[in-house]
């Protein structure tokens, strides 16, 4: 049961989308804790999405999402100033959002298919400015710098500086991290009718304009190949990546999940400084827009999880390394393919996922 409305103010537009269905099938997937709660409120999905194209006469486009899940909610303000199409377009963001940490300080549970609460939960506040360079090629790149405020909160949305087990959730021990973060992102993409090729790498570096703030170097890529095999389609992807410098535990690489290892909770693989992840699929078309998919996901953290602090993946159990085959269905629709994926880890547990949009992120 859900309800869309669109309202027009003025020149700006108001999306409003109230989703009641979608926790039937997040409750397979997310943790009894968040699951069971006497407020009814906390089972809607929900989004609301401002839009203005004019905000002050110039063409500055003003951009207000709200974001509502079963355990999460997300702010985003974006301001764009239109510049020439050579020149590098500017966007002041503000962004707020509170999350679970189960990819890190959740654990795993029946035969690491699934993943239950850590009862540690992200409070994030971020503003900075991002500069998209005019596109040359195949290629595209971004460049932000932002500021950003970390606070770990417990289930009852309460301050915390260690974990259950008694290990700071912080890098600096008190109930909050700050950074300044410099990140660079480029893109490369081609596609024909036969096949394409796509390639990320993302860097940020942790600046440290004061004593206490983090200092590091983050870097990750992600190369994508799919090539038209018959009326068959075959892609493979691999990610990987690597952190060295100040850590605190919730900037580990959580490997497990829907977008990583299949037949695995999230982060019930391993959660380290580094990862390696290779995902491969076939989809055969069964119908119009129907197709059947076969897979195969395995991942590892390199056996770096002891050199995250207080190595939560060792205490949680996890085994650092793991692999997931299954099959699944693929309806491609309006809004984006949805996907049902049957998996079996490499421990014989079997998991069902349900999720929008394609294997990589």
């Amino acid at each position: 049961m859900g309800a869309q409305k669109s309202i027009h103010a003025g020149k700006a537009k108001i999306d409003i989308n109230v989703d009641l269905t979608h926790k039937l099938c997040q409750a397979l997937l997310v943790p009894p804790a968040f699951r069971h709660s006497s407020n009814l409120l906390s089972q809607v999905v929900a989004s609301l999405c401002v839009k203005h194209p004019n905000l002050f006469g110039n063409s500055e486009k003003l951009d207000v999402l709200w974001d509502k899940g079963l355990c999460d909610s997300n702010i985003l303000i974006a301001y764009r100033k239109p510049r020439p199409e050579w020149l590098a377009q500017k966007s002041f963001i503000i962004q707020h959002s509170v999350s679970p940490e189960i990819g890190v300080h959740g654990f795993p549970v029946d035969n690491f298919s699934r993943s239950g609460s850590g009862s540690v939960n992200l409070c994030r506040f971020s503003a900075g400015l991002d500069l998209s360079e005019p596109s040359s090629s195949n290629w595209s790149s971004t460049t932000s710098i932002k500021f950003e405020h970390v606070r770990p909160l417990n289930d009852d949305g309460r301050s915390i500086i260690r974990d259950l087990d008694g290990f700071p959730v912080t890098c600096s021990g008190t109930t909050h991290d700050n950074m300044v973060v410099l990140k660079q992102e480029s893109n490369y993409a081609m596609a024909s009718d036969h096949s394409f090729s796509q390639l990320n790498f993302q860097i940020e570096q942790g600046i440290p304009l004061m004593s206490k703030w983090l200092i590091f170097n983050k870097f990750k890529f992600v190369a994508s190949k799919g090539i038209k095999v018959g009326p068959a389609f075959v892609l493979a992807s691999l990610t990987g990546g690597s952190i060295v410098g100040d850590m605190a535990p919730y900037q580990a690489f959580a490997i497990g999940g829907l977008n990583s290892v299949r037949g695995y909770g999230e982060g019930a693989v391993g959660s380290g400084r580094s990862c390696l992840v290779v995902n491969s699929e076939l989809t055969v078309p069964m119908a119009k827009s129907l197709e059947g998919a076969f897979f195969m996901d395995c991942g590892t953290d390199l056996s770096s999880g002891h050199h995250v602090p207080g190595n939560p993946a060792l205490r949680k159990g996890k085994p650092g390394s793991g692999f997931g085959v299954g099959y699944g269905l693929r309806f491609n629709t309006r809004m984006g393919q949805f996907r049902i994926d049957y998996a079996i880890n490499a421990f014989q547990q079997k998991t069902v996922y349900f999720g929008l949009g394609s294997v990589t992120s």
